[in-house]
Formats: C-alpha cells, sequence, structure tokens
C-alpha cells in the first residue's frame, strides 16, 4: 500500500490552503482515478488476444504465448506421448522430413496414439531475405483457426518450391487452404485472418520461444521432452519409438 502523502502535502501549502482533510480526499481520489485507469489499460491490453498480452493466439496452441499447436486435440489419447517437430516452411530439410514422416505421424495422429505438437519457425526469413517463412506460418496458424491445421501443414510442404528462396506467393498460400478443405465462409474467414497478419506477432513469438529452448537448428523432434532427431531413420522406427513412450 501507498503511504499517506496527505501530510506531505499539508506542508508544502501555505496557510488559509485546503484543510487536511480535503486534501487526504482529493488524494484518496487520484488514487482511485489511476487503479481505475491501471485496470482500464490492462483491459485493453489483453482484449482479442487471449489474454496474452502480446499476440493474438490461433487455436489450439499449447503452453500459452509462443506455445506450439496440438494438431489433433479432439483423437489424442490421454496417454499418448507428446511428439514436438520444430519446422520452418522454408527449410529444405524439413520438406524433406515431412516426405518421409508426414504420412506416417498423420495417421498416428489421427488415432490419437500421440499429441502432435508443431512449432513452426520463421528464421529462414532473414537468411533467405524474405518473409515467406512468417506469412506461410501465419497461415497456418490461421489453418488452425479453421480447424485444419494438419492439413494445411502437409499441403504448404508438398509445395515447397524445390529451389529454396523462391518463397511462396499468396495465391500460393491461398491454393494450399483449397487443398487443405477450407472452404465456404471458413475459407473468407481464413482469408481475412491472413490478409490481416494475425497471427504474424504469434509465429516471432514462437521463434522467440524456440531459441530461448535451446533450438537452433530445423527440423528439430522431441518426444516427451527429450531431443530424438539424431536418432531418427524411418518412420518405423519413430513408431515404434513413440509407442514405447506411451505411458
Amino acid at each position: 500500500m501507498r503511504p499517506d502523502a496527505s501530510r506531505k502535502l499539508a506542508a508544502t501549502l501555505p496557510k488559509g490552503s485546503m484543510s487536511r482533510a480535503l486534501i487526504g480526499s482529493v488524494v484518496a481520489g487520484l488514487v482511485i482515478a489511476g487503479v481505475v485507469i491501471a485496470i482500464l489499460v490492462g483491459n485493453s491490453n489483453t482484449a482479442g488476444d487471449g489474454g496474452s498480452g502480446t499476440s493474438a493466439l490461433p487455436a489450439g496452441v499449447v503452453g500459452g504465448n509462443g506455445g506450439g499447436i496440438l494438431a489433433n486435440a479432439a483423437t489424442a489419447k490421454s496417454n499418448a506421448p507428446t511428439l514436438e517437430i520444430y519446422a520452418d516452411f522454408q527449410c529444405d530439410q524439413c520438406g524433406h522430413f515431412e516426405d518421409v514422416f508426414g504420412a506416417m505421424l498423420a495417421s498416428m495422429a489421427q488415432a490419437g496414439d500421440v499429441k502432435l505438437i508443431f512449432h513452426t519457425l520463421s528464421f529462414v526469413d532473414d537468411n533467405l531475405k524474405n518473409d515467406s517463412s512468417t506469412r506461410s506460418a501465419n497461415a497456418a496458424a490461421c489453418a488452425s483457426d479453421a480447424g485444419r491445421f494438419l492439413e494445411y501443414h502437409s499441403a504448404v510442404f508438398a509445395g515447397q518450391p524445390a529451389e529454396e528462396g523462391t518463397g511462396y506467393t499468396d495465391a500460393q498460400l491461398t491454393e494450399f487452404a483449397n487443398t487443405a478443405g477450407i472452404t465456404g465462409d471458413g475459407l473468407t474467414t481464413w482469408q481475412q485472418c491472413t490478409s490481416s497478419s494475425k497471427h504474424a506477432q504469434y509465429v516471432t513469438d514462437v521463434q522467440t520461444a524456440a531459441e530461448k529452448a535451446g533450438v537452433f537448428d530445423t527440423p528439430t523432434v522431441k518426444l516427451n521432452g527429450q531431443t530424438i532427431t539424431a536418432d531418427l531413420s524411418t518412420p518405423d522406427a519413430l513408431a515404434t519409438q513413440i509407442k514405447a513412450a506411451m505411458s
């Protein structure tokens, strides 16, 4: 609690000025006004952003601001292990990982045998001097709002340019939405989300959170928090590790 300021204020006033009681009332009023302003400012910072105070969080985010997107919340079994994938949509090695493991992981996610979490990174933008990683990650976050994250994720990697650095056009990102099955009003909402870069700050926060967690290489794969990237060989080998980790 702040100390009473009325005595100090009274000592600075000439005789015949406001009474100490009146001064106290004024000070109390100022304190109340300050509290009201703080509440209003706090509300304005959190309105419309999931309470993060910094960014609008897409559907499916776990772990708060900067957290990954759980792609199969509706199907994941309670005892399923958590598999986290850190990847950048412009990373060619990430595209190769998707080619090799994507179908198997999608099948296990649908069956609920794994909690599949994606952290869509954007650092390749700096390397390639474009913004396609951020734009495609934002578009994928908008697809998560539409309940089609995994489908959109697969479509982006399937359409990854043969030459790293070519990037994605807006038309391509929209075509990926069509491929992912986002249609009608859902497509209109997705287009509004992407054109306004609604989740761009979230994308930046994911990159920051990954770096704080010591993730600087893509793809990085973690099983129940343990990095297993170096141990990956075949889809069957990864499936065996996932099933062995079921509690």
